[in-house]
């Protein structure tokens, strides 16, 4: 496979990183927040969260006309700090945790795509992101 272009995602969220951590991470939570609008959702989520792990979510149109798996096995995880992993398709993935006080910084780099735009797939993840950090934030620790 040829080296793609990296694209970037980013967000900063008013809670501390052990919060947004779990959030992030744990099954229960997955499926509450991983969709870039309200027509979708992720009614599966499973996480081996360690080196090696494999982690799998179901998205799926709520209206049931479209869905597909997402998944991979992570290659580093260094708790609240780091979380980078290979999708099935062999596309690398790295997302850093700043915390800082009761502000968290979160970046997504993932290589691209060949399918969907540069600008569609960093539209697609930024929503998701932004429905990470409005879960986050609304919903008490």
């Amino acid at each position: 496979m040829e080296t793609s272009k990296k694209i970037t995602v980013e967000t900063t969220i008013q809670a501390p990183v052990e919060k947004v951590w779990e959030y992030w991470t744990e099954p229960t939570h997955i499926t509450k927040w991983n969709s870039a609008s309200d027509d979708w959702h992720t009614p599966i989520a499973e996480n081996d969260l360690r080196a090696g792990g494999k982690f799998h979510s179901r998205m799926e149109a709520k209206d049931g006309s479209f869905g597909f798996d997402f998944g991979g096995i992570y290659d580093e995880v260094k708790l609240h700090e780091v979380i980078a992993y290979t999708l099935g398709d062999g596309r690398k993935v790295n997302i850093t945790f700043k915390g800082q006080d009761n502000v968290t910084k979160v970046i997504e780099t993932f290589d691209a795509e060949t399918e969907n735009s540069i600008e569609l797939q960093q539209q697609g993840w930024q929503a998701i992101l932004d429905n990470f950090k409005k879960y986050a934030e609304q919903t008490t620790f």
